[in-house]
């Protein structure tokens, strides 16, 4: 993997987008994942103006404790980096204490709390004309559709979407993000406990690699037991959430009837 280069492509490519769009610079909600931490360092690199966003809904204490230390090294090595925290547990709680209690499943709760921090980096971006930058990885974003719809899927775009999370963590390490979220299990943050990424999606991200570089592979006999079973839950995630990775369906109305 050539590290450099890549950074520098992605330098690039988000100042030229950004150039582009007439606005100012780049807003990212750092969660204490390694995505996350990647992100905002690729935005701070750019020297652009970054907004770093933490953004607790009873988070974990090792999860806010990851993403305050990072935000703090990047606006301790980048001038043009500031932060804010934005506490959304009381916000939280007051849509739980007045949503009807059917439809307070855990699922559906888990998602509000991410497009609530989704529209919190869309009001600093109205506010400070910034784009609001996506931190989903490629398995994530085209595998197996591990986001939120509208929520950390609602993004003006997204630099590490066409890397694997292996690629993810190999350029985080070369940009020295912190080894406490390098080490850490990746997890979305979503449901007020330690639950992780695999324990949501029953296999590894390793795992979910291969079988996305594998889906063609016709000859199943070559696959182990556990291939054959990470193979299946693949594909039963990315028919499930087809619906977040394609276009939004329009119903196109004859020309004769207008």
């Amino acid at each position: 993997m050539q590290h450099q280069k890549i950074v520098d492509h992605i330098n690039l490519w988000l100042t030229d987008y950004l150039t582009k769009s007439n606005l100012e610079g780049f807003v990212v909600g750092v969660s204490g994942g390694v995505d996350s931490a990647l992100t905002g360092t690729l935005a701070a690199i750019t020297g652009r103006p970054t907004i770093l966003v933490n953004m607790p809904i009873f988070q974990s204490k090792k999860q806010f404790e990851r993403s305050s230390q990072q935000i703090e090294r990047l606006e301790n090595s980048y001038t043009n980096v500031k932060s804010y925290e934005v506490d959304l547990t009381p916000v939280f709680k007051s849509i739980t204490d007045n949503f009807p209690d059917h439809v307070q499943d855990s699922l559906s709760m888990a998602n509000a709390r991410a497009r609530l921090r989704m529209t919190t980096l869309y009001t600093f971006a109205s506010a400070h004309k910034l784009l609001v930058v996506g931190t989903g990885n490629k398995v994530e974003d085209f595998g197996v559709g591990f986001y939120t719809k509208y929520g950390d899927g609602g993004v003006d775009l997204s630099p590490i979407a066409d890397l694997m999370k292996s690629d993810v963590f190999s350029l985080a390490k070369y940009l020295n993000v912190l080894p406490s979220i390098l080490d850490a299990k990746p997890t979305d943050g979503l449901w007020g406990d330690d639950r992780s990424d695999e324990d949501q999606l029953g296999a590894t991200y390793a795992e979910l690699e291969w079988a996305m570089k594998n889906i063609e592979n016709e000859d199943a006999s070559t696959f182990s037991v556990r291939q054959t079973e990470v193979m299946l839950i693949y594909k039963r995630l990315n028919k499930a959430n087809q619906h977040k990775m394609v276009p939004i369906p329009v119903c196109e109305i004859p020309k004769s009837y207008k």
